[in-house]
């Protein structure tokens, strides 16, 4: 039975040539990950998360990444770290209880402290185009640059520290209550609306509401655990594919999707 963030790594490896991520972002970008792939992705941002920052239980990493792939990789890793995630909407940065130990965002800048003060949360630029090599754009004083950093890291997973199943998984933004790493993958199944049919490949909406990142973590994580795969759709494309339903068809066909 799957119980665990590293179990679930496992599970997803499994078969691993077989796709366990499709990505349809703006401008007719598709990303697609195998199982093998999406773990490595997931190993080398938990070493970065380990080896950089020290991350593990107790460890606050905020982000206000919307829904995307890139946030899907980053979660398992925080979480495969024994941190905790906490999701923050866009602009309520500056809400926050408490200081985080990181951040990782899209837009750095939004996150830089006033001019002349330091903070001692570790800011991480996330650039969420598939092919960049580095991010696109200034970066503040010490900001780390995800696009080249993640790459450094190697394939297999390194030394990560003990596991605290009642360590805080998750919190924030679209999480009602606060999720410890034992009871998340029950949360992704519940909060997902029940858990899909083993093997199922889903095709999931996602949206720029407030608590979005919330619902993709909780449906990813429920298919994930049944043995499935998940097509996910970027807001914009979902409005977009929700408006043409031939095109959406002709999707959900060529990607051999099995709940829609």
């Amino acid at each position: 039975m799957t119980s665990t963030i590293a179990q679930l790594l496992t599970l997803i490896s499994r078969d691993g040539g077989q796709p366990r991520l499709t990505w349809y972002g703006t401008d007719g970008e598709r990303i697609e990950l195998s199982g093998a792939v999406l773990v490595n992705w997931v190993n080398k941002t938990t070493n970065l998360l380990v080896e950089e920052f020290d991350a593990e239980a107790g460890t606050s990493v905020a982000t206000d990444l919307p829904p995307h792939w890139r946030t899907l990789v980053w979660a398992l890793a925080v979480w495969r770290a024994g941190a905790e995630l906490r999701l923050v909407d866009a602009g309520d940065g500056a809400a926050l209880a408490g200081q985080p130990d990181v951040v990782l965002t899209d837009h750095p800048a939004a996150w830089a402290p006033p001019a002349g003060e330091r903070s001692r949360t570790e800011l991480v630029a996330v650039s969420l185009p598939a092919l960049a090599r580095r991010f696109d754009g200034d970066l503040p004083g010490g900001a780390v640059d995800a696009a080249s950093a993640v790459m450094t890291y190697g394939d297999q997973l390194g030394y990560v520290p003990p596991a605290d199943p009642g360590a805080t998984a998750l919190s924030g933004a679209g999480v009602a209550l606060e999720v410890d790493h034992a009871a998340l993958l029950g949360w992704g199944v519940e909060h997902a609306g029940g858990g899909a049919g083993t093997g199922e490949r889903v095709l999931v909406r996602t949206s720029g509401a407030a608590g979005a990142v919330a619902g993709l973590l909780a449906r990813a994580l429920s298919v994930w655990a049944s043995g499935g795969s998940v097509v996910v759709l970027g807001p914009e494309t979902t409005v977009a594919l929700d408006g043409d339903p031939a095109r959406l068809g002709r999707l959900v066909e060529t990607e051999r999707v099995t709940v829609a």
